[in-house]
């Protein structure tokens, strides 16, 4: 179940189920039902704390409290708002809860075991203030544990974005996909732990929705991960050419070639300016080495059509010899992945980048992260919402853009998007963007499309963090690719 749903869709699947024939309160009860399974886990006889929302996500409550109290637990439910103004499926809720219904403020959840967060969900359509703040507050500070429904109160569905207060939840249960704002952060981090329940809403109404955004995962781009061939040779890999930059600056380079070669590429090469070439020489051993003398250089060497891919910004440094550099790479027919100081060397001229992408057939990923996005589209960096600006910027660009952080979202320009959340803590060191790019950089010398592409080695890169863990350099990632290779394909 990798869809991400935004509420609007969300929304449209419930109302194709219910026009299918099954009623709305079906699919209220059921979901009633996922809550109380999941704070069945607490003993027998624990005291629940239920708050109810004047809208479908306090119907789910009404649900969840009634099944709670029929299996033996100690129920109290507080209502924000009027019984009388319930409507709907959550006016039926409410009608078979044969408990007290008491005021939101009056609800002692200093004495709860659990507390069920069923206020709004993802259908919040502004930001908490009031009453409604206030006891979201008064729900953070209970020292209980906290049970979300669909979405802890306060935190928006399509961006994760915190909506002037919002709950810290332990645990959230959803309802047959998660939405954005289960995955990109703060979101992810005040839903804890996920669960997805099935409540009745069947996988045809995608059809319909047609969802463009995606939980990074590898069921999202099996299908055109390279596989080697028995009859094949290292030609048929493909050939990925990394550009150096000066000597002292020469280790992100290599770096990001031994990662295209640990993820598949037949051959890697760096392209080095002259006063690099002793430093990259002592250090090279299956990666080859050409002398580059700027951008004239680079331009000669990629007019070998053998050449597949290139990837340049790591270690480039500014000015307008980077800027040149990027300008012979994608005058070039190789595929190109632009990191780091080649995104930043356009920073006064992002147009100017951008006609250069709009003309050429090979594929361009750009692998920003916030500061470097910031220079090429400082109009989208205060935006609310990752993914949002994510596909705005693919868009606008014509490129592949990977936002990086624990939350890196790739968007292409086609409007389709993923999100991974599959990233360590351990990732953020130096040196670890490199080697990202050049993982790109090697699946797009096998010919992965570039959405693809990316969004693989987003995952994998995360997936190679794991395997690490706690004391991991960049250098040890390419190194621990066989082992993420093994738990996933072998």
């Amino acid at each position: 179940m990798i869809e991400l749903l935004t509420p609007a869709e969300i929304s449209a699947a419930d109302a194709a189920t219910i026009r299918s024939g099954t009623p709305g309160y079906t699919l209220m009860k059921a979901a009633g039902r996922a809550v109380a399974d999941i704070v069945s886990r607490s003993p027998l006889g624990s005291r629940i704390a239920i708050l109810c929302g004047p809208g479908n996500n306090g119907g789910d409550g009404f649900v969840a409290a009634r099944l709670l109290s029929e299996r033996g637990y100690r129920v109290t439910l507080g209502l924000l708002g009027e019984r009388s103004a319930l409507k709907g499926d959550a006016a039926s809720a409410a009608a078979d809860w044969k408990g007290e219904v008491l005021p939101a403020a009056a609800l002692d959840l200093a004495a709860a075991d659990v507390v069920v967060d069923a206020l709004f969900g993802a259908g919040l359509a502004r930001p908490l203030e009031g009453a409604a703040a206030d006891t979201v507050r008064a729900i953070n500070a209970a020292g209980a544990r906290i049970v979300a429904v669909d979405l802890p109160s306060g935190v928006n569905g399509a961006t994760g974005a915190v909506m002037g207060e919002a709950v810290r939840a332990d645990e959230t249960v959803t309802f047959f996909r998660a939405k954005p704002g289960h995955v990109l952060l703060p979101g992810r981090v005040l839903c804890g732990r996920l669960s997805i329940a099935d409540i009745g809403i069947r996988d045809t109404v995608l059809q319909a929705i047609a969802p463009s955004a995606f939980r990074n995962r590898k069921e999202l781009w099996d299908s055109a991960f390279p596989v080697p061939r028995i009859d094949g040779h290292k030609y048929d890999k493909g050939h990925l050419v990394v550009v150096s930059g000066p000597a002292w600056h020469s280790g992100a380079a290599r770096m990001a070639a031994r990662a295209g070669l640990r993820i598949g590429a037949g051959l890697a090469t760096i392209a080095s300016p002259p006063d690099a070439l002793p430093e990259n020489a002592a250090h090279l051993t299956a990666i080859m080495l050409r002398p580059m003398e700027g951008a004239a250089g680079l331009a000669e060497i990629l007019t070998d059509k053998r050449l597949d891919g290139v990837v340049l910004g790591p270690g480039l440094g500014g000015g307008q010899g980077t800027r040149a550099l990027v300008e012979a790479a994608l005058g070039s027919g190789a595929a190109v992945v632009l990191d780091a100081d080649g995104i930043s060397a356009f920073r006064e001229a992002p147009q100017a980048l951008f006609a250069l992408i709009a003309g050429r057939a090979a594929p361009v990923v750009m692998t920003p992260h916030d500061g470097e996005f910031a220079r090429l589209f400082p109009d989208l960096a205060g935006e609310a919402g990752k993914l949002q600006r994510a596909r705005e910027a693919a868009r606008r660009s014509g490129a592949t853009v990977l936002l990086k952080g624990p939350d890196t979202v790739v968007a292409s320009p086609d409007g389709r998007a993923s999100i991974a959340d599959n990233a360590p803590p351990f990732l953020a060191t130096a040196g670890s963007g490199d080697v990202l790019s050049g993982m790109i950089g090697g699946l797009l010398c096998q010919k992965m499309p570039a959405f693809e592409a990316a969004s693989a080695g987003a995952y994998l890169h995360g997936e190679a963090g794991s395997v690490l863990g706690r004391g991991l350099i960049a250098e040890d990632l390419p190194e621990a690719l066989p082992r993420v290779f093994q738990r996933l394909f072998d």
